[in-house]
């Protein structure tokens, strides 16, 4: 049997939740359609999401149409949880994108398609919705067209649009118009086709074109279009066919190496960890010992291997996990036993640099997580780290010093839920501080330094030589050697390396450090020593730790000799307003320093784009509904890092402070 691998995705409020809803009770998984309002559907199984009405962790539920086993993926709609959305991504065979018959295409509905596009993932649209009143059908169209796709074919037409009656009815192979339209949207990239159309329109069997739209939608060249209604099942039918029939299943090789990819983590009722598996290639068994990897990202942090004993597995089948003996490719296993696996992780053999790469902009927010009561604060850092192992882009930082934790946030309704998480399930009451920006800091120019072992003032049995210089925008931290690689073992030039990486988290600001090229180049050690007694003299004998303690110091000396300039997160902003309140709009926008170019006038709306800091795209959308009568429509999405101007902003140190050698030695080495 094939498995298909379905995310369904959309824009919060689109109909997401209930459209799975129903094609889990057009299955036959479900005996009766949950509501999202009640909190009784299937995936929203969390009880801030019932009571909520929004999805806020993906869910994965399994139904079989024909001799296809389709595991479906419901995601958040809701921006703030966009993480969520990334990791899915990664597994997914092919996608639904919800579309609101009355709304049309929404800010995060344009974000979500360019990156299925970019992506290269088979998409359907379903326009949801048809059912209630201002429900529209060419409009909606020409919405998708323009904003979204510009090859997209409608399946069917709509009958009754607005009331509780309404229908959708797929063309067929007896409509002439659909098919001429269907041979135009496939002629763009089949020039056989083309060809057989010029020689004879007629001769062009309705077979042949249906073929080419499994082909080209197989290749997300081409995005049909289906009009329905979740809550009163019309369009449905359509498209569950076309999910099986456009979308491409796979059956994978289930005798080919191991290898796969973990999407979610999760604790289990006795707190073991539970991963998500995507497999692509290969069978896991129960007992098998299983290799995984992290690449640790743009910037490497966090980098590294491990193994685990897989002790229990359970894959999806008519709706819920069931425990199996194995899971094999294709197919998404819930694998237990694996204890130090976190989300993002490759399992067994790697599939290539792209697979975990992120996919949409990291956090550009930041809070400090507070407790309330005092001697809550060491369960508050275990419980942010077990959130964090389910999203890792919460980037928990500790200040050692003052005892607090930050979090990177996408928004204020995520601030909300971890709030509601922590009280909820770990019984812990805290605040927030202000929430502020998260800039980066890039290096400048070339710096080098260099200590020297057993030469004043360097107090560690080490020689670290670095060269600091700016990489290429979008490459991370990259670590290379200019010594010979036998000069020292391994283990040295490890710890140089993570120590580095480590460093390099808090710039000469307290910024990261981004999109910089470091250089060992000078190296040295003590060989080891021993005692006539045969026992290890630390004082004669360098150790791993002598590096660690050592590369802080030459790395930011370098680093401040090279200098580097803090950059603010850009936003790309695209408004949408009535064209007599565009006047009103532009002050607001000059004082929270946007850049808007030339605005184009629609009839009564005036459309504007630029560039906003993203500072201040909050306040943009506070005083929005204001400004314009609640008609303005505000899209924005991260677009890059831009340097700061003027007085560059600070974020305070969680570290012993490798820049103030006296204070840094004072805590390391308990010497000055």
């Amino acid at each position: 049997m094939r498995t298909l691998n379905l995310g369904i995705l959309a824009h919060v409020d689109a109909g997401k939740t209930s459209l799975t809803e129903r094609l889990l009770h057009a299955a036959g998984v479900i005996d009766e359609i949950g509501s999202v309002d009640d909190g009784s559907t299937q995936t929203d199984s969390l009880e801030m999401e019932r009571r909520r009405g929004i999805t806020i962790k993906s869910a994965v539920v399994s139904f079989v149409v024909d001799d296809v086993t389709v595991n479906l993926i419901d995601t958040p709609g809701h921006p703030d949880f966009i993480a969520e959305v990334e990791r899915a991504l990664s597994v997914l065979d092919g996608a639904v994108l919800v579309v609101s018959a009355v709304e049309g295409v929404q800010a995060q509905t344009r974000v979500l398609m360019r990156t299925l596009r970019r992506l290269r993932i088979p998409t359907l649209v379903f326009v949801n919705k048809i059912d209630r009143g201002g429900a529209r059908y060419e409009p909606v169209l020409r919405d998708i067209s323009e904003k979204l796709a510009p090859q997209i074919v409608a399946m069917g037409s709509t009958r009754g649009l607005g009331t509780r009656g309404c229908e959708f009815t797929p063309y067929g192979a007896g409509d002439a118009a659909f098919a001429t339209r269907l041979a135009d949207a496939l002629a763009e990239h089949d020039d056989g086709l083309v060809a057989a159309y010029l020689d004879d329109e007629r001769a062009l069997s309705y077979r042949r074109l249906r073929e080419g739209l499994v082909a080209q939608t197989g290749q997300a060249l081409v995005h049909p279009v289906f009009f329905g209604s979740a809550i009163t099942g019309a369009g449905v039918d359509a498209l569950v066919g076309g999910i099986v029939e456009l979308l491409p299943a796979t059956e994978g090789d289930a005798a080919g190496p191991v290898s796969g990819a973990v999407f979610k983590v999760e604790r289990g009722q006795d707190g073991e960890k539970i991963a998500y598996v995507r497999m692509f290639s290969g069978t896991v068994r129960t007992r098998d010992r299983l290799r995984f990897r992290r690449d640790g990202g743009a910037d490497g942090e966090g980098k590294g291997e491990g193994e685990g004993k897989v002790t229990a597995i359970s894959v999806f089948e008519h709706g819920s996990a069931v425990p199996r003996a194995s899971v094999e490719a294709g197919r998404i296993g819930r694998l237990r036993g694996l204890g130090d696996v976190r989300i993002g992780d490759e399992v067994g053999l790697p599939r290539g640099a792209a697979s975990g790469r992120r996919h949409f902009a990291p956090p550009t927010l930041e809070t400090v997580v507070v407790a309330r009561r005092a001697a809550d604060r060491g369960a508050l850092h275990v419980a942010l780290a077990r959130l964090a192992e389910q999203d890792p882009l919460i980037n928990l930082r500790r200040d050692r010093i003052r005892q607090e934790i930050s979090v990177s946030l996408y928004g204020e309704v995520q601030k909300e839920v971890i709030q509601a998480t922590l009280a909820e399930e770990y019984g812990l009451d805290v605040s927030f501080r202000e929430t502020t920006t998260v800039c980066v800091e890039r290096p400048v120019g070339v710096g080098t330094a260099a200590e020297t072992i057993d030469k004043e003032p360097n107090p560690f049995l080490a020689t670290v030589g670095l060269r600091v210089e700016p990489a290429a925008v979008g490459g991370g931290v990259t670590f290379r050697l200019e010594v010979e690689p036998g000069s020292m073992p391994p283990t040295f030039f490890n710890a140089v390396e993570e120590s580095v990486r480590e460093t390099l988290g808090q710039g000469i600001r307290g910024w990261q450090v981004v999109d910089c090229a470091v250089t060992m180049t000078r190296s040295g050690y003590w060989a080891r020593q021993s005692h006539s007694g045969g026992v290890f003299d630390k004082s004669m004998s360098s150790t791993a730790g002598d590096f660690r303690n050592l590369t802080p110091l030459v790395v930011m000396s370098a680093l401040q000799r090279a200098g580097t300039v803090v950059c603010e997160p850009m936003h790309r902003f695209r408004l949408d307003v009535p064209a007599d309140a565009f006047g009103l709009l532009l002050p607001v926008l000059a004082r929270l320093r946007a850049v808007p170019r030339t605005p184009v006038t629609r009839g009564a709306s005036c459309l504007v784009e630029g560039e906003i800091p993203a500072a201040g795209v909050h306040e943009l959308s506070r005083r929005l509904p204001g400004l314009t009568r609640g008609e303005g429509v505000l899209e924005s999405v991260f677009d890059h890092y831009e340097p700061v101007r003027g007085t560059p902003p600070a974020r305070r140190r969680t570290d012993h402070n490798p820049l103030d050698r006296k204070e840094y030695l004072l805590h390391v080495v308990r010497r000055v």
